[in-house]
């Protein structure tokens, strides 16, 4: 039979810190205890002091005889999914996160690592977004980037994605935070994004090994980080129940700024981000909102002015960009000219006002001075 210490022989560090990691149903906080008291390599040496510890025994039998044959398979599909394991003494660890309450012992990651240590402005918002919010996250990522901040969201559908669209539309860094391993991407229709991110000189994280699938549980804990890695949360769009939300709170329990875009009260996907409003986040209604109130921080170190040309250019851009809806979703819970219809649907004018009086018929939307308002 072998000898513990003859286990241990030609471990790494990521072996003992998956090790850690792997304990169940022990604190984070209270696992970073452990380290300080043994150093992390010690402690699985350290069988004899466990005793006078507050541990249970499930918990004493996880640091006696760790699975290394699951850490080494956790290791090797890191590896296989071309990714890093950062462990939280790691100098490439993001300092933001470790201010947090309850950071990852472990962070799993590809693409560009030292984006992690950058000063970074999150993005979020509903998965159902409407056009307008969409277009909203887009612009905004644009130039929050082009101001020199990394754009982190979370890869999901609607204002997340947009995010990160905007941010690569401008040549800019923009960071993913999944909730599932790193060998798989969710939502499968956002593969693409995924890989332009990372050919983009981005970078995707997780806290959880590959293999992870998605699950509902999940969402929360990957929200924390999103909100934990970032100086401030701007919530684009968000409906009351929105998970954007959670993300707000996990960053006003992180002492970290959270900023809203108000919308017309017709909109329901912009009920959450007024009650942010109501709550003290402050109103956003250009970018000007969020520098300035950055650029107070002392730990931000930015030069945050904005390049005139290169805004008027992404303005530009920003009117080119189409995305592909049906009419109905082309047409905002605000004003929208019937151009601008056109412009987003990509359909003859035409086509377009026959079928918006089709719409107005059916109570879908009304004639207003100025263009066409969506009604339900």
């Amino acid at each position: 039979m072998p000898q513990q210490g003859d286990e241990h022989k030609n471990k790494s560090a990521s072996h003992f810190w998956l090790a850690l990691k792997l304990i169940p149903r022990l604190a984070i906080h209270k696992k970073l205890r452990l380290v300080e008291l043994f150093g992390v390599e010690q402690l699985f040496h350290s069988s004899q002091q466990l005793s006078s510890l507050n541990l249970t025994e499930k918990q004493r039998a996880a640091i006696r005889t760790p699975d290394w044959q699951r850490i080494s398979d956790i290791i090797a599909a890191t590896e296989q999914c071309l990714s890093s394991i950062i462990p939280f003494v790691d100098s490439r660890y993001p300092a933001q996160l470790k201010q947090i309450y309850d950071p990852p012992l472990i962070l799993f990651a590809q693409g560009n690592i030292s984006l992690l240590n950058r000063a970074q402005i999150a993005m979020v918002g509903s998965r159902d977004a409407s056009i307008n919010g969409r277009e909203n996250a887009f612009k905004f990522a644009q130039q929050l980037a082009n101001a020199g901040l990394v754009i982190t969201s979370g890869l999901a559908l609607g204002i997340d994605g947009s995010a990160h669209q905007g941010t690569l539309s401008v040549g800019g860094n923009t960071i993913a935070v999944v909730a599932t391993g790193l060998d798989q991407v969710y939502p499968a229709r956002h593969r693409l994004l995924a890989k332009n991110i990372l050919d983009n000189d981005g970078a995707i994280i997780s806290e959880f090994p590959p293999n992870t699938p998605p699950k509902p549980g999940y969402f929360p804990k990957r929200n924390r980080l999103i909100s934990g890695l970032s100086i401030g949360v701007l919530v684009v769009e968000a409906t009351i129940k929105s998970g954007s939300l959670v993300t707000a709170r996990c960053a006003i329990e992180q002492n970290r700024d959270v900023f809203a875009i108000p919308s017309t009260i017709n909109n329901p996907q912009a009920k959450g981000c007024h009650w942010l409003i109501k709550q003290g986040a402050k109103l956003v209604d250009n970018i000007a909102d969020i520098v300035d109130e950055i650029d107070r921080l002392p730990q931000s170190g930015l030069n945050l002015t904005i390049n005139k040309e290169k805004e008027q250019s992404l303005e530009k851009s920003q009117k080119q960009h189409l995305f592909n809806d049906s009419l109905l979703a082309s047409v905002g819970y605000e004003i929208t000219p019937v151009d601008m219809v056109v412009s987003r649907s990509r359909l003859p004018i035409d086509v377009v006002l026959t079928r918006l009086t089709m719409l107005e018929l059916k109570g879908l939307v009304a004639t207003v001075p100025g263009g066409y308002l969506r009604v339900k």
